[in-house]
């Protein structure tokens, strides 16, 4: 048997369920393996979803019909594999392997597997993918060409891990970044490191830390964090001496948050409910939403996305959006502080949301505090911020986001 054959067949089904059914990466939890192998074939996975089109083109150079979704998958990865730097010999065998062991519907491929992968050149170069058309063109016309070239760019390269930590508590060695997040490569075995069994830390990208540094949470304030799980927000806002209630919607990612601040030695009131329907017994001095949005911020870590979604959400999604900082901003206090945020790239969630809402809620002011490790450049002339993964690029990137500090009048 191939060495790693298990972890590669388990990424050749993952890519059938991503690109076959429409399943998020999300989807899949590979309980019934070893840790190390659903590392892998995750890893594997993201990597050849982040080459697919690149890897099609080589292929179809060798291909005079397309296989079976399965069976180019297999290929796809493989050829993949072989343009990181994997051994032919190793990577042919375990492509073969699969496509025999895949029964009626593919074993009387694996003549065709091997002679294709054996055709391949060994000094394998793969192009940079590009976003698709629905969400390639907005970009463009938003930042320009040369930025949505850069933005593919960083999407190809695997992202580092970012770490928000608590002050006075071990944490890993590793970069420091300006806006004060810790970034790691290869970090292995996160409930290692050290400071995680103290809950000196936790996992955020460094883009995804900034609503709450825009906020700027004081010590015994009430603060709403809307839409909170999984909570990397509402670990922000509760470690700063907030008094923090998280609200969300789902009752799973609830849990994700009840465990993380159980790990944190935390506190927050968490609420489960839609806040389209609740409603506070007493208003806020501050607000955070971070509303549901498209998350093409976060292609460069969800590297299945753009292949899952098709952009035909963005109206249900813009229109709730509107209507949770409608509801949001009845909550607060008299001069209360909101900070509205997604982590998309699209203007329609982030810079036009603001502009709709400044028209309908002509007394709010944008406010624009100094925060230390914020490039100028990415303020836009309305006193927003203004994220996009290749902002960093030298480092890694990071996600991108839309943020917005509103203020009510007295």
């Amino acid at each position: 048997m191939a060495e790693g054959l298990t972890a590669r067949a388990t990424a050749v089904a993952i890519l059938d369920g991503v690109l076959g059914e429409g399943r998020m990466l999300s989807d899949f939890s590979g309980g019934h393996l070893a840790p190390a192998d659903r590392a892998r074939a995750l890893r594997l996975a993201e990597t050849t979803l982040r080459h697919l089109e690149p890897a099609d083109r080589l292929l179809d150079k060798h291909l005079r019909k397309s296989p079976p979704l399965t069976v180019r998958n297999t290929l796809r990865l493989a050829l993949v594999e072989r343009a990181e730097g994997a051994p032919a010999h190793g990577t042919v065998n375990a492509a073969v392997e699969i496509t025999r062991q895949g029964g009626k519907r593919t074993a009387h491929l694996t003549g065709l597997v091997n002679a294709v992968l054996r055709a391949l050149p060994d000094d394998l170069t793969l192009e940079t993918q590009k976003l698709p058309r629905w969400l390639r063109q907005p970009l463009v016309h938003a930042f320009g060409r040369d930025a949505v070239t850069a933005i593919e760019t960083v999407h190809a390269q695997e992202p580092p891990l970012d770490l928000t930590l608590r002050p006075g508590f071990p944490h890993p060695d590793g970069d420091l970044l300006p806006t004060g997040s810790l970034r790691l490569r290869n970090p292995g075995q996160l409930s290692t490191l050290p400071g995680y069994a103290e809950g000196g830390w936790w996992v955020q990208d460094a883009a995804a830390a900034l609503p709450v540094k825009l906020l700027q949470p004081q010590p015994g304030e009430r603060i709403l964090d809307l839409c909170a799980a999984p909570g990397g927000k509402t670990l922000q806002l509760a470690a700063s001496g907030a008094q923090v209630t998280a609200l969300d919607i789902s009752a799973p990612r609830m849990a994700r948050l009840q465990a993380n601040l159980a790990r944190t030695n935390l506190p927050a009131t968490l609420i489960t409910a839609d806040a389209l329907h609740w409603q506070p017994d007493a208003p806020f001095d501050a607000i955070l939403l971070d509303a549901p949005c498209s998350a093409t911020g976060t292609i460069r870590r969800h590297p299945d996305l753009p292949f899952v979604k098709d952009g035909s959400e963005l109206p249900n999604l813009t229109t709730l959006q509107a209507q949770l900082l409608d509801r949001a901003l009845g909550w607060l206090k008299p001069q209360g502080r909101l900070v509205f945020s997604t982590c998309s790239l699209l203007p329609e969630e982030g810079e036009a949301q603001l502009a709709a809402a400044l028209t309908r809620h002509p007394s709010l002011t944008v406010e624009r505090p100094d925060l230390p490790g914020i490039d100028p450049a990415w303020w836009t002339p309305d006193n927003a911020l203004r994220l996009r993964p290749d902002h960093w690029a030298d480092r890694g990137g990071m996600d991108g986001f839309f943020m917005a500090r509103l203020q009510r009048p007295i």
